[in-house]
């Protein structure tokens, strides 16, 4: 395929913003409010990561993933974590199957619900580590290996976890190294009073709302290209890369070192530039600035800060601390 000319390429960011804006209104036929998360979906979609949502239940985090995924034109799996499911549920198995006309037996894979574009991994700390790694393979690798065979999984590839914060007991946390894997970490929250009158107005009648697709895989995947091209000034750069690394305890010069057990790698430097490229094409400008890094900051630093017990003992947070960074 050859590659874009810089006026394609401007014509293409263009051609996002109307589609972004369209995307936005299907979604909005069904989902009510949550416009800032849709739009960190969206970034996080062009940028080729994860997201890890929290909430508790009876916020519509499957409807909203199952509507982007109709927006999208995207083949969508839901895939339920529970305490018994086994690394073979989610990736595939092997079937020995006989063909009728020749008695010959041989092994033929089945392909598990992992194989989608969207896939809903639904209270993923809720099944043991063996089968959260063969998820988290397959995110990092987009791949899956079965029975010495390596099958490639459908792009675009976009993993939606979710977790429910308040029911903790038998559930298997995501170590830290784990939580690094996903680009953004979603908190959503309840809705306003207006918002939540407009809910139950909307869900309790007979209307029904059809959302019509907006773009198509082959599209997406050249969004994703597109973004890698955009560019970023050397000082956006140095924001990005300053800000993740006032996040490590052992840099002593800044004013949250004493509050923090670890902070966030490399990793989190990229994953704020990329984020920041995605928010200024859906914006349709042509460059980030420090207004984008600084609305993805939330969302990719969250997970990866692990806070001690002198923030634990104050009742401080890891997003209290990166409101902090962000002020000064």
């Amino acid at each position: 395929m050859p590659e874009a000319s810089p006026h394609e390429d401007l014509q293409a960011v263009e051609q996002l913003k109307t589609a972004y804006d369209q995307i936005v209104a299907e979604i909005g036929k069904v989902i009510i409010g949550q416009r800032e998360i849709v739009d960190q979906l969206l970034i996080a979609l062009l940028c080729g990561g994860h997201c890890l949502l929290v909430g508790v239940p009876g916020l519509a985090k499957t409807l909203l993933i199952s509507t982007l995924a109709r927006a999208l034109d995207l083949s969508f799996s839901r895939i339920q974590f529970t305490p018994d499911l086994m690394p073979s549920d989610i990736t595939g198995t092997e079937l020995l199957e006989e063909d009728q006309t020749t008695g010959h037996k041989a092994f033929r894979f089945v392909k598990g619900p992992l194989f989608a574009n969207i896939i809903l991994a639904d209270e993923i700390n809720r099944t043991p580590p063996k089968t959260q790694a063969a998820l988290l393979q397959a995110m990092q690798e987009h791949e899956v290996t079965a029975g010495g065979g390596t099958f490639r999984l459908e792009e675009p590839f976009f993993v939606l976890a979710t977790q429910n914060p308040i029911e903790q007991e038998g559930t298997y946390p995501l170590p830290e190294a784990q939580l690094d894997r996903f680009i953004f970490n979603l908190w959503i929250d309840y809705p306003t009073r207006e918002e939540e009158r407009a809910i139950v107005k909307a869900t309790t009648g007979a209307q029904t709302h059809d959302v019509q697709p907006v773009i198509n895989a082959e599209q997406i995947r050249n969004l994703q290209q597109l973004i890698r091209k955009v560019p970023v000034a050397d000082h956006i750069v140095d924001h990005a890369v300053d800000l993740v690394r006032k996040t490590r305890p052992q840099n002593t010069d800044t004013s949250i070192a004493n509050m923090l057990r670890w902070g966030a790698g490399p990793r989190a430097s990229q994953c704020l530039i990329l984020g920041a490229k995605a928010r200024a094409v859906l914006s349709g400008r042509y460059a980030p600035s420090i207004d984008d890094v600084s609305f993805v900051a939330k969302p990719v630093l969250r997970h990866r800060l692990v806070t001690n017990f002198n923030a634990e003992a104050e009742g401080i947070t890891p997003v209290d601390l990166i409101d902090q960074l962000l002020k000064e």
